[in-house]
This record gives C-alpha cells, sequence and structure tokens, in this order.
C-alpha cells in the first residue's frame, strides 16, 4: 500500500497530470455549446422543445444558466455560421481527451498511435464523457428536483409519492454501476495500445466514488449554503458549476493515476 500511495504522488507530480485537470474541465465547458446547437437543431424540428419543456427547464436551472442555454436549444435551423462554429467546436473539445490519450500513453509507455486515429478516438471519448457528465447532472445533481416535476403530471395522480421514494431508493446505486462501468469503458480506451481491463477497476472504483461524493455535495452545497450574490452577481452559479467540474476532472486524473500505479508495481512484481 506504501508503495502504490508513493507511487500515485510522483505520478499526480508530472507536469501534465498538474495542467490535464484544468484542461479537460475547460474543455468539458466548451464542449456544452456544440452539443446543446446540435441537440437543439434536432429537439426542434420534431417538436422537442416545446413551451412546456422550455418552461420547466426554467423551474429546473437557475435563471442565469437557463438564459444561455435556452437559445442554443431552440435553435430551429443551422446556418453556415453555425455550422463552422460546430465543425471547429467539435474539433476543438477533443483536444482535452486528445491530451488525456497522449498522457495514458506516456505513463504506460505506449507509442502514439496515427493522428487521424487517435482524433477519431479522442472525438469519441469527449462525447462518451460528455454523456456521463450529463447523466451526472440530470440524475444526481437535479434528479431530485426533475423528477418532482414529472411526477406532478396528472398522469401520475395517486402514486406520485411512491414513484419519488423509489427514485430515491435506487438513483445511487444505478448511479454507481453506470459511473463505473461508462469510467472503466473510458480508461480502457484511452491507451492507444490495449491494457488488460483489470488494471482499470480500482482507478474506476475510486473515481466513481470520488464523482457520487462531489456531486452530492455539490447538489447540497448549492441547494442550501451558496450565496455568491455580493460577490459575483448574476454568474455565481456558473461559477460554482466550474468549480464542480474541475474537482470531476481532477479525480478523472487521479482514477488515470492509480490504475498505471497498480498497473507498473503488478508488472515488475511479475517480472521479479
Amino acid at each position: 500500500m506504501k508503495k502504490i500511495i508513493k507511487k500515485i504522488f510522483n505520478i499526480l507530480m508530472k507536469p501534465e497530470m498538474m495542467i490535464l485537470p484544468g484542461q479537460l474541465a475547460f474543455f468539458i465547458i466548451l464542449a456544452i455549446f456544440p452539443l446543446l446547437t446540435l441537440v437543439g437543431y434536432i429537439g426542434s424540428n420534431i417538436s422537442l422543445f416545446s413551451n412546456a419543456f422550455i418552461s420547466i427547464m426554467n423551474n429546473l436551472v437557475p435563471p442565469d444558466i437557463s438564459k444561455v442555454l435556452i437559445p442554443f436549444m431552440t435553435e430551429s435551423e443551422i446556418t453556415g455560421n453555425i455550422a463552422f462554429f460546430m465543425i471547429v467546436g467539435f474539433y476543438l473539445i477533443s483536444n482535452g481527451t486528445n491530451s488525456l490519450i497522449v498522457t495514458s500513453n506516456e505513463l504506460f509507455g505506449i507509442p502514439h498511435a496515427p493522428f487521424l486515429k487517435r482524433r477519431i478516438k479522442a472525438f469519441f471519448m469527449i462525447i462518451l464523457l460528455m454523456g456521463l457528465f450529463i447523466f451526472n447532472v440530470l440524475v444526481l445533481a437535479y434528479g431530485n428536483i426533475i423528477t418532482k416535476e414529472i411526477i406532478n403530471l396528472e398522469i401520475f395522480a395517486g402514486i406520485s409519492d411512491k414513484l419519488y421514494s423509489l427514485f430515491v431508493l435506487l438513483k445511487w446505486p444505478v448511479a454507481f454501476i453506470c459511473i463505473f462501468w461508462v469510467i472503466k469503458l473510458f480508461y480502457a480506451l484511452a491507451p492507444d495500445d490495449r491494457i488488460p481491463s483489470k488494471y482499470m477497476n480500482k482507478g474506476a472504483l475510486f473515481t466513481t466514488i470520488g464523482w457520487i461524493i462531489v456531486t452530492a455535495i455539490y447538489s447540497f452545497y448549492i441547494s442550501h449554503f451558496a450565496n455568491y450574490q455580493m460577490f459575483y452577481g448574476g454568474i455565481s452559479t456558473i461559477i460554482v458549476m466550474m468549480i464542480w467540474i474541475y474537482f470531476l476532472s481532477y479525480i478523472l486524473v487521479m482514477g488515470i493515476a492509480i490504475n498505471q500505479a497498480n498497473y507498473s508495481i503488478d508488472k515488475k512484481m511479475n517480472i521479479k
């Protein structure tokens, strides 16, 4: 255990590992707007984002955030400027996961794959990471509020309390299983050569527990204690969310360090 902790600390002190969490957090935030533009275009053409949906979103999301997001989600057509913005945006947001791939290769001593292959994988990984982030927001951070809004519909009259209790009971175990397997897949995809999946378990477990704890604290804090209005005015909720995303990114990077430490120590023991 002492060797593993020392190894993890040494890995985290590497310059690239110290920079990576902030870079990942930045590109996750940057990814929100191109993805919302695409989702908004699809949703507008199938009448997904109706007035009722917008009204519910205004009740769920802090006003300062909804004012920024709703225009992206109600765009009915993609013009040339928007298409260019999306193409450039999707390319840029893959820089975060591309850096993670390069760092994983360096840590595990793996040669880098060709540029195009690595870029395609980086794009898929940022979509996977964004899907997990959205799941985190909708189920863990704002899940209780969203569920209350849904069960207040007339079709759930009479069973709303039971449905809410069922959601609260299942939310954490279901979230734990989903986050663990997606994070493990994410870690397994990162290196450009195959690393046995058994070496991804400890890092994935650490990241899953860390994400759940940090998200629970974030959800509780913004509901009961967060009050930066006197300092930051209307952007306070956005600042708190950015801090939360940074902590998630840092925990994700720590998971990589745990995986690599476990892999290198086991490899040395096998050689001996």
